[in-house]
C-alpha cells in the first residue's frame, strides 16, 4: 500500500464550514479542495455519516479526501444532525429528515463559487445506504453514486433480521449508536454552545433498540429507505463495492439485477473496509478506480470504466480454515451482465448424509437437534477484518449439526452467486428456523465455511404474514445462502451442515427444535461458473494508494481479546470480545480520544432461555481543561414469548455527572 503525497493539485483544508439549514440546524462540514478552486471551480464528492469527522473516521478520512481533493475535486465531510459537531438530535437510522438535510446539503455545495455544482456521493455501511436513498429522491445536484456495503432492503439485508431470523447485531448495533448518540461536539469548532448541543443529544436521541426490536416484520418501518420498493426511482450512475467477507455481499446483485441506471459491480475479497486498506486483502487502487468514475460522471472526460464488463469479482481459492486471513488467493473475472446469461446451477441431491449429483432413490427422514451453542466458529456477522471476525473451522460444530458430505471433485468448480437449498422439511415445535452452512473440507479434514443462509420457517410464505408451524407437518421451503465467489478444488469435498442454532448470530428459538429434513425430496443448486476465456485479459486494477496517513499520538495503548470459555460444572458457555482503542491525540486538532468496547455473549448448550448478550462501552473526550467521558452499558435477554432489552448512560464532565438514565422494556416475541 503506498502513500501518495505528489498530487497534480494543492490541497488546502477548511476544518468547519458551517452549511445552513431551512429551519436554523447548522451542520458542520471539512472539507478539503484544490487551493485554487475558487478560480478553477471544482466538482465535489459528498460523504455524510453520523460518525463523528473529528475523530471517529478521521483515520480513514485522512487516507481517502484528500486524494481525491488532490485529483481536482472538493471532497467533503459532512456531520449528520445530531452527530459530531453538527446542531440538532439524530433520532433514528435513515430518516426523511436525514434526506431532507441532505438535499439542502446537495443545493448548499452546488451553490459555492468553488464549485461546478456537480455532486456526487461516496460512503460505506450508512454512507452507502443514504447514497442510494438521496439518489432515489432525484436531487438535480448529484450526478453519481459510488456506495459500498450497503443494501436495497433494510429487512432482508441489514443488521436486523437474516431470512426473518432476529439477528444479535440488531442489539450490538443498536447499542453502538446508543453510545454514539451521547457524544459531544468539539468546543473548539461551535463554542460556547457544545454543552447545550451535547445535553440536549442525551436527552432526546433516545434508546433505539426499543423500536428496533418491537418491529418484527417487515412493515413501513424497513420499507422506508429500501429502494427495493422502487429500483426505477434512482436514476444517477451507480457503482456498487463490497467483499466476500462483508455482511452486504447480496445487495449487489439484487440491484444489478433490478437497477435500470448505469451501473457497476465489484466485489472482492474484503471485509467491511474501504478496498484501498481493507483486509482480507489483496487491497487495489480504489481510489484510481474512484477516480476513473468521477471522472466520466462528474467532469465529463471518457475513462472507459463503462466499456468494461458490467460485474467484476474475485474469485477465492481454496484456503485452511482461519479467525482471519490477511490475504485471500483467487482471481478476477467479470460478467458483461447479472443474472449470468444462461447460466445453468449445479444440483446436488440430499442422500444419507451425502451430496451427489445422482437423485437418491429412496427417502429418508434426517433428524437434528443441535446445542445453543452451533454457531460459535461462525465469526461475526458483520467482519471488519479484524481478529477473530471471521468463521473458524466448520468441523468444531459438525457433531451438533445434519451434515451431508460431496464425494471428492475431480476437478476444480467455480461458484458465483447464491446456492440455494430447497428443503423438504417437518418441526416438532411452532417455531423454529434452519441454519445451513456450506464449507470446503480439505484433504486433511479442516472444513472452510464459503458461505451459510438462515430461514426462519414460520416466515416461509414472506415477512409480512407469519405462520406458526404445525409441529410434525412437511413443508417445501427455499433457503438462498449468501452469494459467494469461491472455486472448490480438485481432491476438496462439499459440506452441508444443518442446524437448528446459530449463536450469537441469531437469536435461539423458545424451545429446543428438532428438524426432520425429507432426504430424497430436498436437493442444493449451486451457481456453476464456466470458464470464460475473457478473465484472462482484464484491466488490472493498479495498486492500492492513500494520501498520508493521520499524524497523531497514543497516550495510551490498547488492547484486544477474543475467548470463548465453558464452565464444566455449570455447563454455560461465554464469547467474551473486548477492543480498546487506547488513548490518541490527533496533532493537528490537539483533540483526544478513546473508545473501549466489551461485549459478551452467554448461552447453557441445553436452554435457549439461557443466552443473554451485553455490551459496555466507554468513551472519552478531552483537551486542555476539557474532559467528557460516557459510559454506556445495555443488555438483552429473552423468555418464551418476550425480548428482555435494559440500558444504562452515564454521561461524565470532568468530576460532575451531568446525565444520567436508565431504560428497561419487555417487548413480545412474534414468531421469533
Amino acid at each position: 500500500m503506498k502513500t501518495r503525497t505528489d498530487f497534480p493539485r494543492a490541497i488546502r483544508l477548511i476544518e468547519h464550514a458551517e452549511i445552513p439549514l431551512i429551519d436554523g440546524v447548522k451542520l458542520s462540514a471539512m472539507i478539503w479542495l484544490p487551493k485554487d478552486a475558487e478560480q478553477k471551480p471544482v466538482p465535489a464528492i459528498l460523504e455524510y455519516l453520523p460518525y463523528r469527522k473529528r475523530d471517529g473516521t478521521t483515520e480513514r478520512d485522512a487516507l481517502n479526501h484528500p486524494y481525491f481533493a488532490g485529483h481536482g475535486y472538493a471532497a467533503i465531510r459532512v456531520d449528520m444532525r445530531g452527530a459530531g459537531d453538527s446542531e440538532g438530535v439524530l433520532k433514528g437510522e435513515y430518516l426523511k429528515q436525514e434526506q431532507d438535510d441532505a438535499l439542502e446539503v446537495l443545493k448548499w455545495i452546488a451553490a459555492q463559487s468553488w464549485s461546478t455544482g456537480a455532486v456526487g456521493m461516496i460512503g460505506i455501511s450508512w454512507g452507502g445506504f443514504n447514497g442510494l436513498q438521496i439518489a432515489a429522491r432525484r436531487p438535480p445536484e448529484l450526478k453519481a453514486v459510488i456506495s459500498l456495503c450497503s443494501t436495497d432492503d433494510r429487512y432482508a439485508d441489514d443488521i436486523h433480521f437474516m431470512g426473518g431470523c432476529l439477528l444479535v447485531d440488531k442489539f450490538t448495533w443498536g447499542s453502538t449508536m446508543f453510545s454514539i448518540n451521547a457524544t459531544p461536539p468539539d468546543p473548539e469548532l461551535v463554542g460556547d454552545k457544545w454543552r447545550e448541543l451535547w445535553l440536549g443529544r442525551l436527552k432526546e436521541s433516545g434508546f433505539w433498540l426499543e423500536e428496533w426490536h418491537r418491529r418484527q416484520r417487515r412493515d413501513d418501518f424497513y420499507k422506508h429507505g429500501s429502494i427495493s420498493e422502487d429500483y426505477g426511482a434512482i436514476e444517477c450512475p451507480i457503482y456498487l463495492v463490497g467483499g466476500w467477507m462483508d455482511g452486504y455481499s447480496n445487495a449487489i446483485f439484487r440491484m444489478m439485477e433490478h437497477l435500470r441506471c448505469p451501473k457497476k459491480a465489484l466485489i472482492g475479497p474484503w471485509a467491511h473496509k474501504y478496498p484501498n486498506f481493507a483486509e482480507p486483502g489483496p487491497r487495489i487502487g480504489f481510489l484510481q478506480e474512484s477516480l476513473r468514475w468521477w471522472d466520466t460522471w462528474l467532469k465529463g472526460v471518457e475513462t472507459g470504466i463503462m466499456e468494461e464488463p458490467a460485474v467484476r469479482a474475485w474469485i477465492q481459492e481454496p484456503v485452511p480454515p482461519r479467525t482471519h486471513y490477511k490475504e485471500r488467493p483467487g482471481r478476477w473475472v467479470a460478467e458483461e451482465s447479472w443474472p449470468i446469461e444462461g447460466a445453468r446451477p449445479l444440483r446436488l441431491s440430499l442422500g444419507d448424509h451425502v451430496l451427489a449429483e445422482a437423485p437418491g432413490k429412496t427417502e429418508t427422514a434426517l433428524s437434528i437437534s443441535s446445542p445453543q451453542t452451533i454457531g460459535l466458529a461462525a465469526g461475526k456477522w458483520c467482519p471488519y477484518g479484524l481478529e477473530a471476525d471471521e468463521p473458524g473451522d466448520q468441523r468444531e460444530e459438525a457433531g451438533g449439526s445434519l451434515v451431508f458430505d460431496s464425494a471428492p471433485f475431480d476437478e476444480p468448480l467455480d461458484l458465483l452467486g447464491a446456492p440455494v437449498l430447497h428443503l423438504d422439511i417437518a418441526a416438532d415445535r411452532p417455531n423454529a428456523f434452519i441454519a445451513a452452512t456450506l464449507s470446503e473440507v480439505l484433504p486433511d479434514g479442516s472444513a472452510t465455511r464459503l458461505t451459510y443462509g438462515l430461514l426462519n420457517l414460520t416466515h416461509r410464505d414472506g415477512h409480512v404474514d407469519l405462520k406458526a408451524l404445525a409441529p410434525g407437518k412437511r413443508y417445501r421451503v427455499g433457503l438462498r445462502m449468501n452469494d459467494c465467489g469461491q472455486r472448490i478444488g480438485a481432491g476438496n469435498r462439499l459440506r452441508l451442515a444443518l442446524s437448528t442454532s446459530y449463536w450469537p448470530i441469531v437469536w435461539p428459538s423458545p424451545e429446543p427444535v428438532t428438524l426432520s429434513v425429507a432426504t430424497g425430496a430436498s436437493h442444493l443448486d449451486l451457481p456453476a461458473r464456466a470458464p470464460r476465456p475473457e478473465d484472462a485479459t482484464l484491466r488490472p486494477f493498479e495498486p492500492a494508494e492513500n494520501a498520508p496517513a493521520l499524524r497523531k499520538t497514543s497516550l495510551r495503548q490498547g488492547a484486544s481479546a477474543f475467548t470463548i470459555t465453558r464452565d464444566l460444572k455449570s455447563g454455560d458457555v461465554e464469547m467474551y470480545r473486548l477492543q480498546d482503542d487506547g488513548l490518541t491525540q490527533v496533532d493537528a486538532f490537539n483533540w483526544t480520544y478513546g473508545v473501549r468496547a466489551e461485549r459478551r455473549y452467554r448461552i447453557h448448550p441445553e436452554d435457549p432461555l439461557s443466552a443473554t448478550a451485553e455490551t459496555k462501552w466507554r468513551k472519552e473526550y478531552a483537551r486542555d481543561g476539557f474532559h467528557i467521558a460516557i459510559e454506556a452499558q445495555t443488555a438483552m435477554s429473552v423468555t418464551r414469548t418476550e425480548l428482555v432489552l435494559s440500558g444504562k448512560l452515564i454521561a461524565r464532565e470532568g468530576d460532575e455527572v451531568p446525565f444520567s438514565r436508565e431504560w428497561s422494556y419487555r417487548i413480545p416475541r412474534d414468531h421469533l
